[in-house]
This record gives C-alpha cells, structure tokens and sequence, in this order.
C-alpha cells in the first residue's frame, strides 16, 4: 500500500526519496527505541536489519563512515578535571616559546625549523602532558610517546617552561655541532636522554609504533615484563598518512587486538605544499580505512562554539552542509573572515537564518574540535578505555593557528621562518603575554618565576603522572656474554668430508644461545616467511612461534617431529611475507633495554636482498634509535644464491651497512669466524651496553669449515677485520697477498693453489670479514696521525698486517668492488680488486663466478697480471694463463649494461 505524499515535505527527508511518510515512521520507531533502551540496543537492530537484508541477496557494501561530526556526543563527553584558566595560560606560553625559537633562529642563521605544525597542534599535546601520558616509576612502565616530527619546538617549549632546557639550548635549536643545542626533530642518537623514538621520516613512526605496541604483549606473554596499562600513543600528520608504511600494518594492529594503541592525526587539513585532499575530505577516508582494518575511530570534528548551533540544527542541513564542503574550502575559510564564512559557508536560506543573530567574530570563533581541550580530554578519555581494538583518533585543526592572517591555513606556512611584528602583537595581546611593544621585535623568551602557579600546577602535573616526557633511559642490567668457548663446535670446524653453509652455522650458534641458562630467554629469533630456507623449522617445536591466542587450530603436519607450533610463550617472531614487519619486531627489541629497561637479544634473518635495500629507511631510524642486536642477511652474496636471478642476488648489502655509523659488519667465511664475531659482538652491545648493532652476512652454500687458527691473536684480528688464513711456506721467489670474504674465500683459497702449482707463484692467504671495520680503523689511524704530528705516527690494521709482506694485494668477493675498495689508502703496495659488480642473473655458481671474474682462475688471472705490472714477470705469463684457464678476452664486461 503507498502512502500519500504529505503537503509539507518531512524535515528529516534527504535526497530523492520516494516515500517519505515511511522514511518517517521508520525514523519514529528507531528514535523511540534509542529513548526506550539506548543506542546500543538501536545498534544491535541496525546491525541484524543489514545482515538480513544481505541473505535475501543485497550485495551492496553499506558505508561505515559516520556524519562530519564529533563522535563523542557532548552529553557523552567526561568532564576535564584541572584548571582551565591556568593550562590554558600555559599552552600560551608554550605556543610563542615554540615560534620564538624558530624565529630567532631565522634571524642568525639559515637553519630553519617549522612553526605552523605545533601551532595546530598544541592543545592535543597540552592534555595530553597534563593529564594522560606516564612516566616510568615505580608504579607504571611507562607510555610511549611518538612525536610526530616537525612538533618538535613545541616539545622543546614545554621541557623550556619545566626547566628542562636553558635558553641557550633553545637559542642552539638546530645548531648542534658544539654540542650546545637541540636536535631539529626526534633524534635519539643526538638527545639519548630526551628523545625515544626517530619520527620524521614520515610513515615509520606509525609503523614501528604498532610493532612497539604488539612487542610488549610479547614481553609480557613471556612473563619479562608486566605491561598492564601501558599505551603508545602516536602522534601523526593527516599528510604523513600518504605513505605506504602509514597504515601498511594496521590490519595487524587489529588482528593482533592492540588495544593499548592510539594514533592520534592532527588534521590541519594540509600537507607541505597544499591540502591533503583539497577535492575531498581525509577524515573520512582515513575514517573508513581503519574502520575496515578494525579499529575503533574517533572523531574530534568541532569545538565547543558549535554545539550551541548544532542544537539548532533540528533538520539536519547544518549537518549535511558540513559533509558537502570539502577540505580545500575549510582550510580557505579558515585564511579568510568570519564575514567570508558566513557568505559562503551558510550558504542558505535556512543557514544563514541559523546565524542571523550571530556577528562575524562569533563566527569566526567557531572553532574545531583539535584546539578545544575540552573536546580534545573527552576523546583521549575515550580513546583509553578498553574495547579490545586500537584506536585512532581523528583531530581537525587549523595548520598555523594563531600565527596571524598571513599565515594561518596558507598553503606556505610548513616553510614559514618569519612572522610580521603585528602578527606577534596580535597573539601577544590575545593571550595577554607580559611583552612590551619594544621587545616584540625580539622575541624573547617568556618563562614563569619559580613560584607562579603555573609552573607548580605543570609540575605537579607531571609528578603525579611518574615524572617528565619526554625521557629515554639509555642503560638496562647488563647480561653477560657467553665465553667462546661454548661455541666449540663451531671453532673446530666441521668433520672431515664434510660441509656446512654458514647459515646452517648460524642455526648451530643461535640453538647454543637458546639452552645459555643466562641468556635463553632473552633471546628474540625474528624471521620472515622463510624459516625453512634457513633451515631454522626446528625452532618451531624447540621454543615455538608466538602468538597471544595460542594455536586455536591442529596444523597440517600436526603429526610430523618439526611442526607448526604457535603458542602464547613461544619465543620466535614470524612475520609472513613482511620485511618491514620483521625489522620493526627487531627494533622494538633491539630498543628494549630503553623502552622497558630490560635488554632483549634479537636476531633477525632474511633475505640479505631485502634487507637494506628494501628497509633501509627502517635500519636507518633503528641506528638513530641506538638498537643493539643482531641483523642477518641469509643467502647472501651476488653468486651464491645461484638460482634467483636479478632481483634476489645481492651484491651491495654490506656497502649500505657501511653507511651508517654504528653498524658493525661482516662477512663471515667460517663457523668459527661466525662464532667469534657473535660472542664479541654479544659482549659490546649487551654486556658493555655499547650503542652499535651488527649485520652479519650468511649463505646457503655448503664447504668445509677448518678449525680456528691456533694463535691468541687470531680472534682479536678476525674481528677487526682481517686475519691470517695460511702463510705461503713454499720458499718461492715470487709471492703476492690474496685476500678474500664469505664463501669467495674458498675461491681464493683455490686460487692459491693454482699459482703455486701452475706457475711457481707462493701466496699468502688472508681473510677480511670485515673491510668496512678496516676502513674504519685506517680513517681513524689516518685522523690521529695527522692531529698528532709530533707522536710515533700509528698504523692501520692492514697496513700492519701487510707492511712485512712481499707482491701485489689481490681482493676478491661476492660484493661489488666498492666494499674492498675502501681499504686501498691502507694497503702497502699495488692493490687490485675484484668484485661482482653489475646485474645479478640465474645460473649455477661457477657459471656465475666466472661471469662475475671472481672466481679461482680469474683471481689467479689477475694476480699474475699484477706481478706482470710491478715488472716481476713477462705479459705472456699472462698471456700464457689466459689460454690455458679457457678465458675469453673478448667475454662481455659483467658491469656493461
């Protein structure tokens, strides 16, 4: 039966509605069931309505995003407790700290810095230091804080105003080198007792925050910290938002039920150049995407000014005029008056007549909900109370805010340096600040006395929190390192006839470090989707893989010794077919002697293709971080991985991990140069608490591994990065130097026997684990000799090692030529380097060694070449080698593309 159109249309009729008297009495019947039994109750049937519907055939995907207004209603909000007046004077003071740094220092150098993103932010960093965010004490573990980057003066402001920071720091705001003032974002490495977390690089903060956050329900499953209580707070840019490692894990935030998760996007609306989606509104899609992914969403639309308003808004255009205008027109709205509002925001009739009685300035005031702590406590309130999934808090804010017309919401202020002194005035004498017209030009700083009110109260504040953020600890209870004698099975090499690869060396290692009484449980074994290529599947029945649900399925090969075993006290980390994930487990462990103040051991191994090349970014911000552990490139090297062709076979790895600072390298040849790097490596970072992290190169190719050289100083040489393989004993006339890495050595192992065989020629043997650790060292001898010109000059590892030796240096690995080629200023002598430079390719491994020229009889090749070139023998024993090896002088370059 059909209804007959009423005379009057419904004031709740939208869009082309067919019959609204039905729309009527259905809206009737749920408003009467929200007054009888609630919204929950009205949910529950909303909810079965959409899930009948869609038996019946309805395919259609309902939409999850909610109105363009605050999710928390205003009669739901929870009251802010403390003194508005007093937080809101002090939130005044740290707005014009922040831009009087930044201004100041524009004014003496070029150093740069941001003002505008603060300045939208401020009031969610005020509640949240006020009344939300612990310290660790004696009675909580403390919050971890990311800080999104470019806030960074504001957080300088605030540690200002508490005594944290002198003036001079803040006069030194990116001006570093003299060791007097601040860094310009977070940076751990620069602040170790400041800051705790690197944000800048934008999109990784998000992503290692959300491993931090699953890293603790690890530590606390495992019963090696208790965790109760403890939030990561993260705080974002709507703009950062764009990048792939942004919302790259969010899925497995909710997977993982992480609720003690909160992101927190400070939406100005505006990225670098311009808006975020000027055509568009990103609180809505950002709104609808962590819906889907199964997070609770929060959103803090409006302040305060508009609730008077949206009460008047009984037919819902308000409402539907705040969901059409699109984010480009707000952030221009917000550039221009309360006059241009009222024209083009209320843009009806029916709207206009809602502010008839309003003044352009109360307009104006309208403000959103980001800068009303009132709104802004209401949703961080919300945001912690349990509901078994992360959160994600939405803020709307003005990019800018308060720093005048010129600049607040323009499409230039992330660049902004300079303000106009009648910008400064402006805010001086809206917030009322104790500056004299004269000094404005100054900009000086303001502080309060010691016994103001102010300063107690942010005290008070932060004591009854545990104490001051942000604040890193850098030193946990050392853990000691094992002897190298318990690794003897890999220092006396394997039985004869017998190989290993030095992958499977490393399974050996890590199985010891798992039954060390001292050390088993401190140990973190992160893997990708790859544990069988590394033959590491027997972890999975030895310690299991974790998982807080425990395994609520019988796996496939339930009935086989090495089974798929996940439990809520499982030990290993396996993270799918997910680099970044990986490396994210191993920086929330390798930083945990900071974070938790207790020191976990981590070792992550993968695809050594796919480490620093694929997460570069991500080791970077773990070296600024200070991590310490272990990271393991498996199946390493441009030829040994024989059969994966271009995009699998690695041939730079170690040159990138040369690159950053306090990345200790190597590339192992051997069990018991595996071994006794580890055990050094063990005592550095988590006995001695040093600040270095160590990447270690494995392969899957399987050789004979001899007994450790007899000698006291062989351990100590392999880990500075070259030691004594075999001494040429022969007597002959003519001897050269060969040196090698990895599983090359055993190229150039066997190249020695074909120069002593073939053509007389004695040849020493060296192996270099580490050329970086020897570059290293011969920079820094080269430094000391020269700012000490009237001392006995030192002398580089290498140099020393090499300097009583006769011949040419031969150096030949499965890198490219640049990692060796970093020790020549050491080198005594001529120095020829031989290297895999060039695109990888499928093929067996000799096939792709000699391709590459680093295989035995290339290194012999050149050898004899280089004696030829000191003069030492004819070209045509050169000649003479190359016809008898089968080497085709015309063979294409490897490195010609």
């Amino acid at each position: 039966m059909s209804h007959p159109i009423p005379t009057q249309p419904s004031r709740r009729h939208v869009g082309n509605d067919e019959d609204p008297v039905e729309t009527d009495e259905w809206l009737d019947a749920l408003e009467g069931t929200i007054a009888a039994s609630g919204l929950s109750r009205a949910r529950f049937l909303i909810e079965r309505l959409v899930g009948h519907v869609r038996t019946l055939g309805e395919q259609h995907t309902f939409s999850i995003s909610t109105p363009y207004v605050n999710t928390i209603r205003r009669d739901q909000e929870a009251p802010m407790p403390g003194n508005r007046e007093t937080e809101h004077r002090i939130r005044a003071y740290t707005q014009w700290n922040a831009m009087a740094m930044v201004l100041r220092a524009a004014k003496h150098s070029n150093v740069g810095g941001h003002i505008a993103s603060f300045a939208s932010a401020a009031t969610l960093y005020d509640v949240g230091f006020n009344h939300f965010w612990r310290a660790p004490s004696g009675e909580h573990g403390g919050d971890l804080l990311f800080i999104q980057g470019h806030c960074s003066p504001g957080i300088y402001a605030r540690a200002f105003l508490l005594g944290r920071l002198s003036e001079d720091h803040l006069d030194h705001f990116r001006q570093e080198v003299e060791g007097r003032g601040v860094s310009s974002y977070p940076h751990p490495w620069l602040m170790p007792d400041f800051w705790q977390f690197p944000t800048v690089s934008m999109g990784l903060g998000p992503l290692m925050a959300i491993y931090q956050a699953r890293f603790m329900k690890y530590l606390h499953s495992r019963g090696i910290v208790r965790t109760e209580g403890r939030k990561t707070w993260v705080f974002l840019g709507d703009g950062e938002m764009d990048e792939p490692e942004s919302t790259g894990a969010i899925g497995m935030a909710a997977r993982e039920r992480l609720e003690d998760l909160i992101f927190v996007v400070n939406c100005n609306l505006q990225r670098l150049d311009g808006p975020v989606r000027g055509n568009g509104k990103v609180m809505q899609e950002l709104e609808t995407l962590f819906k889907g992914a199964g997070w609770r969403v929060i959103k803090l639309v409006w302040g305060g000014k508009w609730d008077a308003l949206l009460e008047r808004d009984h037919s819902g255009a308000l409402v539907q005029r705040m969901m059409e205008v699109v984010d480009g027109e707000y952030q221009t709205y917000r550039s221009q008056s309360g006059a241009y509002i009222r024209e083009h925001f209320f843009n009806t009739p029916e709207l206009r007549a809602m502010v008839a009685d309003w003044s352009d300035e109360q307009i104006w005031d309208l403000n959103r909900g980001g800068h009303d702590p009132h709104k802004v406590y209401a949703a961080f309130r919300e945001a912690v109370r349990p509901a078994g999934q992360p959160t994600i808090i939405l803020a709307k804010t003005v990019k800018g805010y308060d720093m005048g017309p010129t600049a607040q919401a323009a499409n230039v202020n992330h660049q902004q340096k300079k303000m106009l002194g009648s910008d400064l005035l402006a805010f001086r004498d809206k917030y009322a600040l104790p500056i004299r017209d004269e000094d404005i030009e100054d900009i000086p700083y303001l502080r309060f006395a010691e016994n103001a009110p102010e300063l107690q109260y942010m005290r008070e504040r932060r004591m009854s929190l545990g104490g001051y953020l942000p604040a890193r600890r850098s030193h946990a209870s050392p853990l000691p390192a094992p002897a190298l004698s318990a690794f003897e099975s890999l220092l006396k090499g394997t039985p004869e006839g017998r190989g290993m690869s030095t992958t499977m060396a490393f399974v050996r290692l890590l199985n010891i470090l798992l039954k060390d009484p001292a050390l088993s449980q401190r140990i973190v074994p992160i893997v990708p989707d790859e544990s069988r290529t590394f033959g590491m599947e027997g972890l999975f029945r030895q310690v299991g893989i974790w998982n807080q649900r425990g395994q609520q399925y019988t796996p496939q090969d339930a009935r086989q010794l090495l089974y798929y075993r996940e439990s809520e006290s499982g030990q290993v980390l396996q993270e799918g077919i997910n680099e970044a994930g990986g490396l994210s487990d191993w920086i929330a462990a390798a930083t945990s002697y900071s974070t938790h103040g207790e020191q976990m051991v981590p070792f992550y191994i993968f695809y050594s293709m796919f480490g620093f090349q694929r997460v570069g970014d991500l080791i970077w911000a773990a070296a600024d971080m200070r991590a310490r552990g272990f990271l393991l490139g498996g199946i390493a090297g441009r030829t040994t991985i024989n059969g994966e062709g271009l995009q699998h076979e690695d041939g730079h790895s170690l040159v990138h991990a040369a690159a950053i600072p306090n990345c200790v390298s190597y590339d192992p040849a051997f069990g018991y140069e595996l071994a006794v790097i580890v055990q050094d490596g063990m005592r550095r970072m988590f006995q001695e608490q040093e600040d270095v992290f160590y990447y270690l190169t494995v392969m899957n190719e399987n050789y004979a591994h001899p007994a450790m050289p007899e000698g006291d100083g062989v351990a100590d040489d392999i880990v500075k990065g070259m030691y004594s393989v075999r001494r040429s004993t022969s007597g002959r006339r003519h001897v050269v130097q060969l040196m090698g890495a990895g599983t090359i050595l055993n190229e150039v192992i066997a190249a020695a026997g074909l120069l002593e065989q073939d053509w007389g020629i004695g040849a020493d043997i060296w192996s270099a684990p580490s050329f970086t650790e020897l570059a290293r060292d011969g920079q820094a001898v080269q430094r000391h000799n020269m700012l000490h010109p009237q001392e006995a000059p030192r002398e580089a590892h290498v140099t020393r090692l090499l300097g009583s030796r006769r011949g040419p240096v031969i150096a030949a690995t499965d890198y490219v030529r640049a990692l060796a080629e970093q020790i020549r200023a050491f080198v005594p002598g001529r120095y020829v380097v031989l290297g895999t430079d060039g695109f990888g390719r499928s093929d067996t491994r000799a096939a792709l060694r000699h391709f590459f020229e680093v295989d035995r009889f290339w290194i012999c090749l050149a050898a004899l070449h280089a004696l030829a070139e000191d003069q030492v023998l004819p070209q045509q024993t050169v000649a003479d080698a190359i016809a008898k090896y089968g080497l085709d002088p015309a063979k294409p370059n490897p490195v010609a593309v």
